[in-house]
């Protein structure tokens, strides 16, 4: 990137609410060129869905749709906040949970689509694209499929449930992660297949049976494998970053439909960062004719020191150089955040160590804070999309 890397001037982000916490803090790369505009109007040209479609890629971001003013859009009345923003930053979207087993399936005769097809209306009002998240977990399952699947059954309750929900939302989705994060080489098998209910109950048939079943209840959608874990050159990740690759490979030599590969970026902001593991692993999937979606970008700052200031430097660092590595790649062609604003993030929900800040502040991981503004990473990333190739 060059002079335009990122354009603002002190004086607009003190009026963004961005120099709260002293100058001194941020890094000098964040300041960019004296020649900038108002950095408080991110909306329009402004925005991330713009700087996106302009380089020909997808942005966007994990929504709730409990919190969506769907009937106020199509009115064209709403002031919600939280419906503007996901409409005005992304040009694709996905469920952080509406569109798992256990919201869809409250019992094993029942599907209800109620806050799915909420989405799907809100998509289709913003003129956005969807990604369906997801068909066979390990986890997000509704609490009688256990007691109730066994080896004569799961085959079936497995196929029924893919040809239902894919079906029902046939030929209008961008993607499905079909299945999520089936390696795990902690369970000790050569292949490094997690050892889950799925693969207990089926085998490892599993796998081709929910992508052959995906295929035919929507052909249209592009079939994704979503796994975590795989972004740093650590050993442990190293390690996983292969097994993926080889379960790939197995794939596209059983002739099983598969599209595309999420990574998902559940980074940190302090510690080791992607590097060239990670590049060589997307060529690798992009020689097999692969793309390659960045599905659930976000950045713990529990570790991070200080107050608001540090997490937000922090944070903003990863945000500016992480997309701007990936994005050089010609099969990387979306890129979503997991939630939006930092008053939604499920870090500052869950109760674990790896999740709770020591001093109990919030974390800050996301590109709009609590209060629904623009953070110092919500700059850095416009500015590493607008820095990226165009994409076909």
């Amino acid at each position: 990137m060059g002079a335009r890397e990122l354009m603002w001037s002190r004086r607009d982000l003190a009026k963004a609410g961005l120099l709260a916490v002293g100058s001194a803090v941020l890094p000098e790369w964040l300041w960019g060129s004296q020649e900038a505009g108002n950095a408080t109007d991110v909306t329009g040209v402004n925005s991330l869905r713009a700087h996106a479609d302009a380089r020909g890629l997808l942005f966007g971001a994990a929504v709730v749709p409990q919190l969506l003013d769907v009937d106020g859009l199509a009115a064209g009345t709403t002031t919600d906040g939280y419906t503007l923003l996901v409409k005005n930053q992304a040009n694709i979207l996905v469920a952080e949970n509406s569109m798992k087993w256990g919201a869809l399936r409250p019992s094993p005769g029942v599907f209800d689509f109620t806050q799915a097809d909420k989405l799907m209306r809100f998509a289709s009002l913003a003129g956005q694209k969807v990604r369906g998240h997801n068909l066979c977990w390990h986890e997000g399952n509704p609490g009688w499929l256990k007691p109730t699947a066994n080896r004569d059954n799961a085959r079936a309750l497995l196929t029924e449930h893919i040809l239902t929900v894919a079906g029902h939302f046939r030929g209008r989705l961008h993607s499905w992660d079909v299945v999520n994060e089936a390696i795990e080489p902690k369970d000790g098998q050569a292949d490094g297949l997690r050892k889950s209910m799925w693969y207990d109950l089926i085998g490892p048939e599993y796998l081709d049976l929910a992508y052959r079943t995906a295929a035919i209840a929507d052909p249209d959608a592009k079939l994704t494998y979503n796994d975590y874990g795989i972004e740093l050159d650590t050993p442990d990740q190293a390690k996983k970053r292969e097994l993926v690759l080889a379960l790939i490979k197995r794939f596209k030599e059983r002739g099983v439909p598969l599209h595309a590969v999420g990574v998902q970026s559940h980074l940190s902001a302090d510690g080791p960062q992607p590097g060239a593991g990670l590049v060589q692993f997307v060529r690798e999937v992009g020689r097999m004719g692969l793309e390659v979606y960045v599905t659930e970008l976000d950045v713990n700052t529990r570790n991070i020191k200080g107050g608001n200031g540090e997490q937000d430097a922090a944070v903003a660092r990863v945000y500016k150089d992480y997309p701007a590595l990936l994005l050089e790649e010609p099969n990387v062609k979306a890129l979503l955040t997991w939630g939006i604003t930092d008053a939604h993030t499920w870090l500052n929900q869950m109760k674990q160590p790896w999740a709770v800040r020591p001093d109990g502040s919030r974390q800050r991981p996301l590109p709009f804070d609590d209060a629904l503004q623009p953070t110092p990473a919500f700059f850095a990333l416009r500015g590493a999309i607008e820095g990226a190739k165009k994409h076909d």
